[in-house]
């Protein structure tokens, strides 16, 4: 085969990969191999295997191919449904594949071990976006404080109720680091509270149809005793609405992340609030900081994200971002996260 027609199919099989992914989540990252690191192009090219394809990880994923296609990367995509196993596999394929970067949004923190060792030896940077990863060889993180946004939601919950009553909590993924640190918060909150108690609390694994179940439960188990629900990601949280309202029960609930439904709760006070981590912006800053390692520019490698408070009286700001103006958000957000970049705040949205 010519050279020219090896480059077309593989850049054809590239766009059935990440189309294949953002539809279930099921690429084949050594379709993408292309003999050169860098595909022939100068493109560089960055391996993503992320937990599963959640609302915020969707949302995320928008913004990566947003600043991809400002900056000449080429994304390989995965999604792992929340198995470990199916993460090591296509982080594998990508070591394999001879990527120029990995960036991994883990299933579980304590994970992937070998998967990182095998891209070390092969000089491929491996960063850990969103979630954290218990490894010391990391080329870069590009993490949220999660135990600040735990204690934002858990004071904001605390607060409403006036310091005592009875609470339930969901969990995400046990042992991932976002659930882990989350919890943190809550905890750390909860102990200047002696008259507010846990009832209650598990996984549902950051997924609203679980939390409906979950929560549907607790309030057939606990009935009037609960007077709130904490919800470590917005989507367990809009499951939890739902769960109530079937039950005819109004109880006050707050959230993580300021997805776009969660963001709509607050307007319309079905949560009394949440933590902005717009996915759109941080996955695009690791992708950012992914790349520039890869290409040996100087970059912060480990910058932090700091997840603003939502209420009713800001949430129409971050509705623009999310929902109303999103066309228009994206379209200038490369030009955003270089400056966020070189500022150090990853979370602007350039609203100040």
């Amino acid at each position: 085969m010519s050279k020219p027609a090896l480059r077309a199919l593989t850049i054809a099989l590239t766009g059935t990969a990440l189309l294949s992914a953002a539809a279930c989540g099921a690429g084949d990252p050594t379709k993408n191999a292309g003999g050169t690191a860098s595909g022939g192009s100068g493109a560089v090219r960055v391996g993503i295997s992320v937990y599963d394809m959640s609302s915020f990880i969707t949302a995320g994923k928008g913004g990566i191919d947003s600043y991809a296609k400002a900056n000449n990367i080429e994304v390989l995509w995965n999604s792992a449904n929340l198995d470990v196993n199916t993460q090591a596999s296509q982080v594998d394929q990508f070591v394999n594949a001879g990527v120029n970067a990995i960036i991994v949004v883990p299933v579980q923190a304590d994970s992937l071990g070998p998967q990182v060792a095998s891209a070390k030896a092969k000089n491929i940077p491996f960063l850990a976006v969103n979630a954290g990863l218990n490894s010391k060889d990391l080329a870069g993180t590009v993490l949220p404080d999660d135990v600040k946004a735990g204690e934002q939601e858990m004071q904001m919950m605390a607060d409403k109720l006036g310091g005592k009553g009875n609470i339930v909590v969901l969990q995400g993924p046990l042992g991932q680091s976002g659930e882990l640190d989350r919890t943190k918060g809550i905890q750390n909150v909860l102990a200047k509270y002696p008259d507010m108690k846990i009832l209650a609390k598990d996984t549902a694994n950051w997924k609203r149809d679980e939390a409906v179940n979950k929560m549907k439960n607790w309030v057939s188990s606990f009935g009037g005793q609960i007077n709130g629900i904490v919800a470590e990601n917005d989507d367990m949280g809009l499951g939890a609405l739902q769960a109530t309202r079937e039950a005819g029960v109004k109880l006050p609930i707050v959230g993580v992340d300021g997805i776009e439904d969660g963001l709509k709760a607050v307007k319309s006070g079905d949560f009394i609030g949440t933590n902005l981590q717009n996915g759109t912006v941080e996955l695009a800053a690791g992708l950012a900081v992914a790349a520039k390692i890869a290409k040996g520019e100087q970059v912060n490698k480990n910058p932090v994200y700091l997840m603003p408070k939502v209420t009713t009286a800001n949430v129409d700001t971050f509705m623009k971002h999310v929902v109303t103006d999103k066309p228009a958000f994206l379209a200038q957000l490369p030009t955003l996260i270089e400056t966020n970049l070189k500022s150090g705040d990853i979370a602007n949205e350039g609203t100040s």
